[in-house]
């Protein structure tokens, strides 16, 4: 066996579904694709068996800068050095929070945590608290805010949450402010918040998320911008600085420290000082872990907001996200595929759709595409930009572009499954395994 196999094997064994993150697993990645990773530097990785490949997964979003760069991981380090831990807060703690408010103009206060299911969670359990209110409004079309009951039961994945917790979670649709309207009114005073992403593949319309910011005024409901992916990467100040828009509470996480575990939930001290120690008021229990504030971790995005501007960090993303975007979409039009694979959202962040002969996205045909890049040694589940993607890097991904093209163009002419070596890739959000 090698040792792929061996240590997948052993995953399996000792891990539910074999990873610590659903979208890590095997199933959603083609059949050969690494199954464990033994290191990653820059924007590449190398598996148990010494094969190495060209990331754009790069760890779920969260690496925007670069694998193990070189600043940020001494600025962990010189933290580690200090202890990495305190029996109060630390010095490391403030600073953090100091620069994290410094640089966000709408964040007064801030919430330090190791993952963004805590701080979206503590966002909807402080909205609550705040407005007297039950109900939780979230945005059908984005994808993933948290594994906790309010969200996972409002999915396909539900089982286990008791009906009670589902039936708290109503839904709109994203660019449709009618819809937001429609749940507004029919759940007058009752709503305590409404949470989506500022965007995901679909850019706002018609100042879509202003429109928001002004129906949740006008029905008192809380404003919550989740930026966890969109945070440091649309914007040094996120999303919500890029698309003109001020919410009342908003998370980041992911690119915020370079792939160390750092989220944040901050936003108006009307609002966050009520998981304080306001004399009189009822105490609200909102975020205490004892790692939440590690100190490796916060000095890692200390130098993470420091690179951002010495080196002009998103800049560079949405220059070679142009660059990557237009090329892909030459090749898929040399080989009359525009209507089959074609790129949506913003090119910081693109989306690549891969549709079979109906022209409806299948993953039969993603399974194709993923394959053959996976064959010239570039790992592309989708695409996440980082700043150590350069011009050679580009080059390669779309050698190999072309290439996959060229193969996924032959499976529409053809049986797709006589092209997929093993099992189709699978959606983490799915009824059953």
């Amino acid at each position: 066996m090698t040792k792929n196999e061996t240590y997948g094997k052993k995953a399996h064994e000792l891990i539910p579904a074999g990873a610590h993150t659903y979208s890590r697993t095997d199933e959603v990645f083609p059949s050969n694709a690494p199954r464990i990773i033994d290191h990653t530097k820059g924007v590449y990785c190398w598996d148990v068996d010494g094969n190495k490949y060209l990331d754009y997964g790069m760890a779920c979003r969260s690496v925007t800068v670069g694998y193990g760069f070189d600043r940020i991981s001494e600025a962990a380090i010189a933290q580690i050095r200090n202890g990495n831990t305190a029996s109060k807060a630390s010095k490391v703690e403030v600073e953090a929070a100091e620069t994290l408010v410094e640089l966000i103009p709408w964040v007064d206060m801030i919430k330090f945590a190791k993952n963004g299911s805590t701080v979206t969670s503590a966002a909807t359990k402080l909205a609550r608290a705040y407005t007297g209110r039950k109900y939780i409004v979230r945005c059908k079309e984005h994808s993933f805010f948290s594994y906790d009951d309010w969200f996972i039961g409002n999915t396909v994945m539900d089982c286990g949450i008791p009906q009670e917790i589902k039936d708290l979670t109503l839904q709109f649709n994203y660019n449709n402010i009618q819809s937001v309207k429609d749940v507004f009114e029919k759940y007058r005073g009752q709503i305590a918040c409404l949470i989506m992403e500022p965007v995901d593949d679909q850019e706002p319309r018609d100042n879509f998320l202003q429109a928001v910011g002004e129906l949740c005024k006008e029905y008192g409901v809380v404003y919550i911008l989740d930026e966890m992916i969109t945070g440091f990467r649309w914007d040094i100040q996120g999303a919500c600085k890029y698309y003109n828009v001020v919410p009342d509470l908003v998370t980041y996480g992911k690119g915020m420290a370079n792939g160390f575990s750092v989220t944040a939930l901050g936003g108006k001290r009307e609002i966050m000082e009520l998981g304080g120690l306001i004399p009189g008021k009822e105490r609200v229990f909102l975020i205490s872990t004892t790692h939440g504030a590690e100190m490796s971790g916060l000095g890692a995005f200390i130098e993470t907001v420091n690179v951002y501007k010495d080196l002009q960090v998103t800049d560079h993303i949405w220059k070679m996200g142009r660059r990557l975007c237009s090329g892909l979409k030459e090749i898929a039009s040399e080989f009359k595929l525009s209507e089959f694979f074609y790129i949506t959202g913003a090119e910081c962040s693109p989306n690549m759709v891969i549709c079979g002969k109906d022209k409806k996205p299948s993953f039969d045909y993603r399974t194709v595409f993923c394959q053959e890049m996976l064959k010239e040694g570039i790992l592309m589940p989708y695409i996440a930009i980082a700043y150590e993607h350069n011009e050679a890097e580009i080059d390669r991904t779309l050698d190999a572009g072309r290439k996959a093209m060229k193969t996924l163009a032959d499976s529409l002419n053809g049986n797709v499954r006589d092209f997929i070596v093993g099992d189709v890739i699978k959606p983490v959000f799915r009824k059953y395994n």
